[in-house]
């Protein structure tokens, strides 16, 4: 046996990864399946049909009920609770519980509530306390309740400008991404700006359309493509957008009619923080066609060749 059990833990499963360590008054039904160096701290709950990954730290305190699916690599806080029955009666059970997934390198923070069905995706952060009803995108932090997004990990603050100078287009560290300055005019009449196909917009555009009425506490976007390219403008209000090339991610800020956002093919790109008052205008170089979108991450990072 090459994995610890604490003497005073009732552990019934021999589907242990190696080196993986289980500790005092913990309790592990037959079915459950634990990956290797998992680290099961003291007064935890495991039933039959739940799937701990490699590496994962489940905290005191932490039930795990039937239908749970741990990634590699996962945190999970003390006090943190599942539920996996949406509409629970003492003494009356669902033909199959509720699968709820924890992706590889999920985060979740201590006494937060998971409820049935939710995907929390990869990389993602759970703030301690939320309560979390709707899946988190990969590499979402979100808290509150009910939980929101509020920034993403590793996209750092807002671009909200470009350099001093002038200039009309400004890189970022996402391939090919960058902030467009367009060309504004301002005098006592008023203000316009003005952006030519070619010249300060990259692409010939050949669709239009316009983003409003969003909630605040609404995403878009999550989404990448693989031939289209578009320019994101908000002409009212503002919002961020955060744009992800599999390696590295970054977030802009969109809050005047003359700052745009070029986002290439095979980019990912979430669009999020909405004022109430947003619009949004993006040009797009092709028609639409479903097939041009891939809307899974994972599918994303194999596309790009990333390993996450």
């Amino acid at each position: 046996m090459n994995f610890q059990v604490h003497g005073l833990a009732d552990v019934q499963t021999g589907l242990i990864g190696e080196h993986s360590q289980i500790w005092q008054y913990c309790v592990v039904l037959p079915g459950a399946r634990i990956g290797r160096d998992v680290n099961i701290c003291s007064h935890c709950l495991i039933e039959n049909d739940v799937v701990i990954g490699d590496r994962a730290t489940i905290k005191s305190g932490v039930q795990l009920w039937d239908g749970l699916r741990i990634g590699n690599d996962v945190f999970v806080g003390p006090n943190v609770s599942f539920s996996n029955d949406r509409f629970p009666r003492s003494k009356h059970y669902p033909a199959k519980f509720v699968e709820t997934v924890i992706e590889d390198g999920a985060s979740i923070g201590a006494g937060a509530v998971i409820l049935p069905g939710v995907r929390i995706g990869k990389g993602s952060m759970v703030g301690a306390g939320a309560v979390v009803n709707r899946p988190v995108p990969p590499h979402a932090i979100v808290v509150g309740n009910p939980a929101r997004i509020v920034g993403y990990v590793g996209a750092g603050d807002a671009a909200r400008s470009l350099p001093p100078g002038p200039v009309e287009s400004a890189e970022s560290k996402v391939a090919g991404v960058r902030l467009l300055q367009l060309p504004r005019f301002s005098d006592l009449r008023g203000s316009l700006s003005v952006g030519e196909f070619g010249k300060h917009i990259p692409f010939q555009p050949r669709r239009v359309f316009v983003v409003f009425d969003v909630p605040s506490r609404e995403t878009r976007g999550e989404h990448a493509h693989y031939k289209c390219e578009e320019v994101l403008i908000c002409v009212h209000g503002s919002l961020e957008v955060v744009a992800d090339d599999g390696f590295n991610r970054m977030t802009y800020l969109l809050d005047r009619p003359d700052l745009g956002v070029y986002l290439p093919a095979s980019v990912w790109r979430t669009h999020y923080r909405y004022t109430g008052d947003a619009v949004m205008i993006a040009l797009a170089s092709h028609h639409y066609n479903a097939d041009d979108y891939i809307r899974d991450y994972e599918e994303f990072l194999t596309h790009v060749g990333s390993p996450g």
